[in-house]
C-alpha cells in the first residue's frame, strides 16, 4: 500500500510540468518559433545574397534603359531585376512596374532586401522612376546617373529622402 501512494504523486506534477511549459512557452505546436525564425532567416539570406552580389558590381557604370542580362552596364531596374533573378524572384523590367509587385512596406518598416521606390526630375512627382535595394541602416544599394553608377548611399539624404515614393517587399 505503500509503495502504490508514492507512484501516485507524480502524475500531478508531470500534468502541472507540462501545463506550465505550454503556458510560459505560450506555444501549443500549432506555429513553432523555430518555423517562424526559419522563414525569417531564408529571406534575410536571400537579400544577404543579393545585396553582397550588388556589392560586387559597385562602381559598374550606369546607361539608361540597358539591356536585361547585361552586367557591363546598368540601369536602376536592370540592377534590380538581374540581382533578384540570382536568387529565384522574377521582378518586370521597369521600376514603374517593379513598384507594383509584392506587397507594400512602410518607411518605418523597411527590412533588408526591400525594394524602395522614388520619383524624379525626369518622370515628375508622384511618378516613379527609381528603384533602389534597402540594405539596412538607412543604406540603399542602386544604380544612377552617368558617372555614379552603381553605389550605395543614404535613404536620409535630403535628395533621396526628399523624392521617397514607397517600397514593397518581394522576398
Amino acid at each position: 500500500m505503500a509503495l502504490q501512494r508514492n507512484r501516485i504523486w507524480y502524475k500531478p506534477v508531470i500534468g502541472a510540468s507540462i501545463a506550465l511549459t505550454i503556458a510560459l512557452s505560450g506555444n501549443l505546436g500549432f506555429m513553432s518559433t523555430a518555423a517562424h525564425a526559419e522563414t525569417v532567416s531564408i529571406s534575410a539570406t536571400r537579400a544577404d545574397s543579393i545585396i553582397s552580389t550588388g556589392l560586387k558590381y559597385k562602381g559598374t557604370p550606369y546607361v539608361f534603359g540597358a539591356a536585361s542580362g547585361r552586367t557591363s552596364a546598368f540601369d536602376c531596374s536592370s540592377f534590380t531585376q538581374f540581382l533578384f533573378k540570382k536568387q529565384g524572384v522574377s521582378l518586370p523590367r521597369t521600376s514603374k512596374q517593379q513598384s507594383k509587385v509584392g506587397t507594400y512596406v512602410s518607411k518605418s518598416n523597411l527590412k533588408k532586401g526591400d525594394l524602395v521606390f522614388f520619383w524624379t526630375n525626369r518622370t515628375g512627382k508622384g511618378n516613379v522612376g527609381h528603384v533602389a535595394i534597402y540594405m539596412g541602416n538607412g543604406k540603399l544599394l542602386h544604380t544612377y546617373k552617368k558617372g555614379v553608377g552603381v553605389t550605395v548611399s543614404n535613404l536620409n539624404s535630403s535628395y533621396w529622402s526628399s523624392h521617397y515614393m514607397s517600397a514593397r517587399r518581394v522576398l
